[in-house]
């Protein structure tokens, strides 16, 4: 407000000074009115970076708040968003989006003065000359049809340019992530001419844009310029006839002169307000995105206890309506380790990710020392579960930090006790910088086995009531084998287990093993048992060695599920060309 009093101000300011100045040839209202007008522009300049810092200020901040907010919200978001939702999509929301909204914030309080500034000048013109203030403004209508209607057509094409930056940004994402085995497959070629097709969708989505711009910009430029054709016309025969005062009409035109600028900026602030509410509406898509997996409204804290976990007459089924689970009734008593044996799709990762409540069961119910895990604290529940997950994932950071993931104030002796028991001790020290070594993204700069040891230390430091293994020896070398087994024994001991595996040699560092089938349990015994009783176990250990050749070097099985004599491998993969397995 206070720019706009003094930036309306000057034009008037400098028609007295003409008038009483110049006209009349007084030296000292001339010096006077040049003092004043001087004086005005210090407050403009002064307001003006105010105002502008503010702006930023503004705008950054309610960013920040964006930022913290979005990113808080999909952390709270379920399993099952983030299954579905493309991570370059996300990526895309976070930033780029967030940015449109942020040049809108920035703009709010220059609109504001701008629209002050015209209804002041507006005024201003009609108390200076009434005709001649009706023949500047009489456009500012058809200028208000033109810039609705560019809004109208801007803002479906603003977002689909949104959706189509989004959509680059998530093919980016995702060949770089798969860098591997697009290189791996010699598929360069494939991926670029995929990313050449959506820059290309891009591209024709900023043009059709820019077209809209190009079409309706000009004449929000040409209409004001009319108006200034009819202030000189109108306004010269006025002072020659002596209706007005050479000062006056020099004020008028200036006048008219920063009706433009606020004018013609409409066009850029209604273009970038479609961008901002397209951006704005897909940001708003994620932050009312209602997380299905959420703490109870009386959820109480996990009972002392020592990991009775019971599932019981448990159904579930994945959203595209694939029923994985149907009855499963099963027991772990505290501190049995209990390993989960089945086909490809029997369910054993779907019952573990019900226990952490990465999902929610369709039926039945999972406890945990009694309590219905639903019932329960989600962050005290999911801190008193430890996962090793068969894919593993490290942070781009020190091995330190990745051990201490759970408890980063953790002691050196702690994080190096951790590192013992899953085997990793030995190859840390022998990195450049030991436990301070920082690793790639992802980990991608280890080795399978040695992430895999890491992740296990992970699990470790975080002491937990209840241990899940999904396949957490998959990639661990077979010679460094025995040293895992070993380390998991020391920490499964006491400590309820769900141990999902392929390998013989992992399942029988269970108590117990239950076969899982149709989203049942089909047997329940020891390892020894259900090789003596079960063919359906026997087969399921035969597939698995069939599909894993060199995971185990024990005796393979033979046809009724026993260690063969001659402990030959089975039969290896044939095809053309050679096919490298990593384990």
């Amino acid at each position: 407000m206070v720019w706009t009093i003094a930036k309306v101000a000057v034009p008037t300011l400098t028609g007295r000074a003409i008038d009483a100045g110049i006209i009349r040839r007084d030296g000292q209202a001339l010096v006077m009115w040049s003092v004043i007008i001087v004086a005005v522009g210090v407050i403009v300049g002064v307001s003006t970076g105010m105002r502008r810092y503010r702006a930023f200020a503004v705008a950054y901040e309610a960013e920040t708040d964006l930022r913290h907010r979005l990113f808080a919200h999909l952390q709270r978001l379920h399993f099952a968003f983030h299954d579905q939702a493309q991570t370059g999509a996300l990526m895309a929301r976070a930033a780029s989006d967030l940015q449109q909204v942020n040049q809108l914030f920035v703009l709010i309080p220059i609109s504001i003065a701008n629209g002050l500034t015209v209804v002041a000048v507006a005024v201003l013109l009609v108390l200076i000359n009434a005709r001649l203030a009706f023949l500047a403004l009489i456009l500012l209508p058809l200028l208000n049809v033109v810039a609705k209607r560019f809004s109208t057509r801007l803002h479906p094409a603003a977002m689909g340019l949104q959706a189509e930056l989004s959509s680059l940004s998530g093919a980016v994402e995702e060949t770089l992530s798969g860098m591997r085995v697009v290189k791996g497959f010699g598929a360069e070629p494939v991926f670029a001419r995929r990313m050449v097709a959506r820059t290309d969708d891009v591209y024709e989505q900023a043009v059709d844009v820019a077209r809209i711009r190009a079409r309706y910009l000009p004449l929000l430029d040409f209409l004001p310029a009319l108006s200034t054709v009819a202030v000189i016309w109108y306004g010269g025969h006025q002072v020659l006839h002596g209706h007005l005062q050479t000062g006056q009409l020099v004020a008028f035109y200036a006048y008219v002169l920063m009706l433009i600028t606020p004018l013609r900026m409409t066009g850029n602030v209604v273009a970038q307000a479609q961008r901002a509410v397209a951006a704005g509406e897909r940001i708003d898509e994620i932050l009312t995105t209602d997380p299905l997996v959420t703490d109870h409204p009386r959820a109480v804290d996990l009972p002392e206890g020592n990991g009775d976990l019971r599932f019981e007459q448990v159904a579930f089924a994945y959203d595209d309506g694939t029923e994985v689970l149907q009855g499963l009734d099963l027991r772990l008593r505290p501190g049995e380790a209990v390993a989960l044996v089945g086909a490809t799709g029997s369910g054993k990762s779907t019952v573990a990710k019900l226990v952490p409540r990465f999902y929610d069961v369709s039926g039945g119910r999972v406890t945990l020392d009694g309590v219905d895990v639903r019932e329960l604290k989600l962050g005290k529940l999911r801190r008193a579960i430890g996962i090793v997950f068969e894919e593993t994932f490290l942070f781009s950071d020190t091995i330190r930090s990745n051990i201490a993931f759970a408890d980063p104030h953790a002691e050196d002796a702690v994080v190096e006790r951790a590192a013992r028991l899953a085997g990793a001790h030995d190859f840390i020290v022998g990195l450049p910088d030991g436990y301070a070594t920082h690793i790639g993204e992802r980990g991608f700069s280890l080795s399978g086995g040695q992430r895999q040891r890491l992740a296990l230390a992970r699990a470790i430091l975080a002491d937990p009531r209840v241990l899940i293994l999904d396949d957490a020896t998959s990639s661990v070398d077979p010679t460094k084998e025995h040293e895992i087994r070993g380390a998991l024994l020391e920490v499964m001991r006491g400590r309820t287990t769900i141990v999902i595996a392929h390998r013989p040699a992992t399942i029988a560092l269970a108590d117990r093993v239950v076969l899982l089938s149709g989203g049942r349990v089909l047997a329940d015994g020891t390892h020894q048992e259900l090789l003596q009783r079960s063919p359906e176990y026997r087969e399921v250990l035969a597939r698995a060695a069939d599909e894993h050749p060199s995971r185990d070097k024990h005796p393979s099985l033979d046809q009724h599920g026993a260690p063969n004599e001659q402990g030959t491998e089975p039969a290896a993969l044939t095809g053309q060309g050679p096919i490298l397995v990593e384990d």
